[in-house]
This record gives structure tokens, C-alpha cells and sequence, in this order.
């Protein structure tokens, strides 16, 4: 995966009709949507269960044929250990910084299977997580909120973290924001830097989500 070229939202689908996943995900796709993120939560590491590798694989076969991909956010302890089950049906894989000791080994592993490797921080986490990772990580899920939950309150300073990673890291590494994105919040994080901007409820939870996904693409420019 190459970076992305200019900021794009991507629908986060937890917040989705599950029993109208498909439908809802190919008319995203008509509209343009090109990302899909699918959040992975073990009730351990986040105060939340989620969903596995089985809707994963449903996701990427609703995208794919329209030419989507889809980014997995594996909030969960120990993630080196669903690594391969998710592989197959991610493009992207994202690992928490705070939930394992061998964070190196394990980006190295999400290439090795094919996909982009990327770390999560959360807001309490410092961005020296991040720098010391320079050549082994291509993209840094930037939490806007504390993981777990949809509908969170975006956090005001997220930000000016955001601008500090994007001075810090090198062009090619692409910033993800995570959390609370919606009209009022998108354009702060857009001008720190962030290239994919993950939306949740403020699409999913619209009684037009194709309208709000557009409207928040159009803000991302």
C-alpha cells in the first residue's frame, strides 16, 4: 500500500447495521469511499468486545470488489497472536505501542504477511513511542479518543500531537486519526497532518450515512 495521496475518510464500520453491512458498505462505496476500518476489541486491553476475524473477511468481501481496502485496528493484548488470522483480509493492520513489549518484531510480521504496518497511541501515550520506530512503521493511528467505545468526545489537543508527529516523522509515513472525527472536528486534525481520518457514529449513526459520509469528505478535501 502506497501513502495516501490526500486526506480520505474511512467509515469505521463498528458503528455500522450489522444486519445491513453489506448494502450499507457497497452504496459508501459507490459514494467513494475507498478505506474501511474494522475495530478489534478483546474486553482486556479496551472495556469492549468486537468483532473477529470471520467479519473481517465479510468486510473485504463487500469492499473489495469495488476496489476497497480495509485497515484493522487491533485493540487487544498481545496482538502478534492474530496477526495471520486477520492478515488475509486486511490491507492494513494497526497495533496498539502500549499493548506489547515487542512492537519491532511484530511490524516486521505485518509486512512479512502483506500488509501496511501501522502503531496506535493512545492520548495519554507520548509520541517518543512512535520516533523510535522510524523505518519499521508506514502509518501511526493517532487516538482521538480513549479506545474502546463509538461516540466518544473528540480530545481538544489531539491536534497539536497530530502536528508534532507529522514534523517528526519522515513524508512517508501517513498519520491516522481515530475518534470523535465528525464536520466540527475533521478540519483541525486534516490541517495538523493526518491523512486517513477514521469516522464511526458520525456516519453510521446519521440517518443519511451516505450523505454524511460525503459531507466529510468534502471537508477532507
Amino acid at each position: 500500500m502506497i501513502p495516501p495521496e490526500r486526506p480520505m475518510v474511512l467509515p469505521s464500520v463498528m458503528s455500522a447495521d450489522m444486519t445491513a453491512l453489506g448494502g450499507q458498505l457497497g452504496e459508501l462505496c459507490a459514494a467513494g469511499a475507498q478505506v474501511f476500518h474494522v475495530d478489534v476489541m478483546d474486553g482486556h486491553f479496551v472495556p469492549n468486545l468486537t468483532v473477529g476475524p470471520d467479519f473481517a473477511a465479510a468486510v473485504a468481501r463487500s469492499v473489495r470488489p469495488h476496489g476497497g481496502l480495509v485497515d484493522v485496528h487491533l485493540m487487544v493484548e498481545r496482538p502478534g497472536y492474530l496477526l495471520e488470522a486477520f492478515a488475509p483480509h486486511a490491507d492494513a493492520i494497526s497495533i496498539h505501542a502500549e499493548a506489547d513489549p515487542h512492537l519491532h518484531r511484530l511490524l516486521g510480521e505485518i509486512r512479512r504477511l502483506g500488509c501496511a504496518a501501522g502503531i496506535a497511541i493512545n492520548p495519554g501515550t507520548p509520541i517518543d513511542f512512535v520516533t523510535a520506530l522510524v523505518g519499521a512503521v508506514d502509518y501511526v493511528n493517532c487516538m482521538a479518543v480513549n479506545p474502546g467505545f463509538a461516540g466518544q468526545s473528540f480530545i481538544p489537543t489531539t491536534p497539536d500531537k497530530v502536528a508534532r508527529l507529522r514534523t517528526e516523522l519522515p513524508g512517508e509515513v501517513w498519520i491516522e486519526v481515530d475518534g470523535g472525527i465528525a464536520p466540527g472536528t475533521l478540519p483541525a486534525a486534516r490541517d495538523a497532518g493526518a491523512s486517513w481520518l477514521v469516522s464511526a457514529s458520525a456516519i453510521f449513526g446519521a440517518e443519511d450515512p451516505v450523505g454524511a459520509y460525503r459531507r466529510l469528505a468534502e471537508l477532507a478535501g
